[in-house]
């Protein structure tokens, strides 16, 4: 055999002899994502004494920035959603979960959750809102992100954009604590 095909058949059995030590080798199974409840965003008016139920309007943009959350954290596996109907009465009771101190997290806890993740928006004016969104840990209670975004107008499509942007550039910017 000539000495360059000796060696190619000689690498080739090393790349099928290393390929075969590879494929025999056990990795480490991924973690499994974090249980998250993830509770409605909901309204803070600071011009109103004691708070105010929010219109019909500022409610259905309430639920989509709570879906766009939903979706935003659930794309690419970043956290398994709890479903959080069954605290519906102790939720209610709690509300607003901004206001609370820490019963999110509780009630999270309750539901086999990992991170309780709640949030709302602050009215400025009519066309200044501020988003913030909080994942805390559900044991411990500790906040372990948040983000932050002011919404310059009041349409479906700049909420949408406002939390999408809040859960890539704030919440996801690095991987949640105890991910790789």
């Amino acid at each position: 055999m000539a000495p360059i095909a000796s060696f190619l058949v000689a690498i080739g059995r090393a790349g099928l002899t290393g390929l075969a030590l590879v494929s025999g080798m056990v990795l480490p199974a991924l973690a499994a994502p974090d249980k998250a409840a993830i509770f409605g965003i909901e309204l803070n008016d600071p011009g109103v004494v004691g708070g105010r139920k929010a219109r019909p309007d500022e409610a259905r943009r309430l639920a989509l920035v709570t879906e766009e959350l939903r979706k935003a954290l659930t794309a690419g596996n970043a956290v398994e959603v709890v479903d959080v109907a069954p605290q519906a009465a102790e939720i209610a009771k709690q509300a607003p979960l901004f206001k609370c101190e820490g019963c999110a997290a509780t009630i999270a806890k309750s539901l086999g959750a990992d991170l309780a993740v709640n949030g709302f928006v602050e009215k400025g004016s009519n066309q200044i809102f501020n988003l913030y969104v909080i994942i805390s840990d559900a044991a411990s209670g500790k906040v372990v992100r948040a983000g932050q975004v002011v919404i310059r107008a009041d349409t479906d499509d700049t909420w949408a954009h406002a939390m999408r942007w809040v859960v890539k550039n704030r919440l996801l910017a690095e991987p949640l604590p105890n991910r790789s």
